[in-house]
């Protein structure tokens, strides 16, 4: 199997963009959980009253006095400084750009880096949806210092794995309203749904949206993911339950666009077993099955030889039988690259 080791030059570089998109990151969410909206005096019934906008929602946080007062510089002073240091993180990493592109460090398809970085801005990303399939792959490169091949990596869609369990809140009201199918249309205005559970833009370039198959329940697509009329219906997929219970895995990768993007997506090894699982189905199509087993090896083989993790079953719980099976195949061999 064909694995190519990041030079020390392009190690530092990776390691130098995620350490900078992890800082503006972080900024960016405090902005956005605490420092979004307004803040301002409004008048009313003949008293100034310090009010917050927020959501289109106005708060009233009490009339004027020394106390608001100084609630409101510091808000001021904390927002302005805060937006300041986004400002220089954003420009540090679109200065990262150019030099990430020339050093071959961007691997994530760009309509898909854009798609993730949507779902990371609402929350939504390692929470209600977590990337399952070949694009976790660029997760794995990016935290071992290694680079499938393309025969493993190539690709025209993406999915993503839908918890169920989770709910939308309220504080993604536009979700609810325009759907997820709303957000990806922020992405390309070219994306419509073309299935229950797809959509795809004019490339085109294909978002399907999976989840597991519950018990007695017949193939197929199941539970809206909103409350938005027409929005996706993810498609339920015999042993994605394994996937859904299995650790969690998140690493900073380089979209083809040069910037940072986050892949939330499965633990390695549980990716592998997955994938060797697939392989040996009758009922999946043969050239599906030869490329899944090259998938489940390659990403077995970087686990332990460059993440050091090993395939034992107490750290991998609530995997099925069948995957357990795959555990015990991959710790008694010796996987080469």
């Amino acid at each position: 199997m064909q694995l190519s080791e990041l030079r020390a030059d392009q190690r530092r570089q990776l390691i130098d963009a995620q350490q900078a998109f992890q800082a503006w990151r972080t900024a960016d969410r405090e902005f956005r959980h605490s420092y979004r909206g307004e803040m301002h005096w409004r008048k009313v019934g003949g008293r100034e009253y310090l009010s917050r906008k927020y959501h289109n929602v106005w708060e009233q946080l009490g009339p004027r006095s020394p106390e608001t007062e100084k609630i409101k510089e510091d808000y001021t002073l904390q927002r302005s400084t805060l937006r300041s240091r986004l400002t220089r993180l954003a420009k540090r990493l679109d200065g990262m750009t150019t030099l990430n592109k020339a050093m071959g460090l961007g691997r994530v398809p760009t309509i898909a880096a854009r798609v993730l970085r949507k779902l990371d801005e609402r929350g939504l990303l390692g929470t209600h949806v977590f990337v399952a399939g070949t694009h976790a792959l660029y997760a794995y490169e990016a935290r071992s210092g290694i680079l499938f091949s393309g025969e493993l990596t190539a690709t025209t869609d993406i999915d993503f794995l839908w918890d169920a369990r989770q709910r939308f809140t309220f504080l993604m009201q536009d979700i609810n309203q325009r759907g997820v199918i709303g957000l990806l249309q922020q992405v390309d205005a070219t994306f419509k749904r073309t299935a229950t559970y797809r959509a795809e833009n004019a490339d085109p370039y294909l978002v399907e949206v999976i989840r597991p198959l519950r018990k007695n329940e017949v193939l197929g697509p199941g539970l809206a993911m909103s409350k938005a009329e027409g929005d996706f219906e993810p498609a339920s997929i015999e042993g994605l339950q394994w996937l859904l219970n299995a650790p969690k895995f998140e690493e900073v990768a380089i979209g083809e666009d040069g910037k940072p993007v986050l892949v939330s997506c499965v633990d390695p090894r549980a990716f592998a077993l997955h994938k060797l699982w697939l392989s040996r189905r009758e009922n999946r199509e043969g050239l599906k099955r030869r490329r899944d087993e090259l998938q489940a090896r390659a990403v077995a083989a970087v686990t332990t030889q460059y993440m050091g993790l090993k395939f034992e079953r107490r750290e991998l719980t609530g995997l099925s039988k069948e995957l357990a099976d795959g555990i015990r195949e991959f710790s008694r061999t010796k996987l080469e690259t």
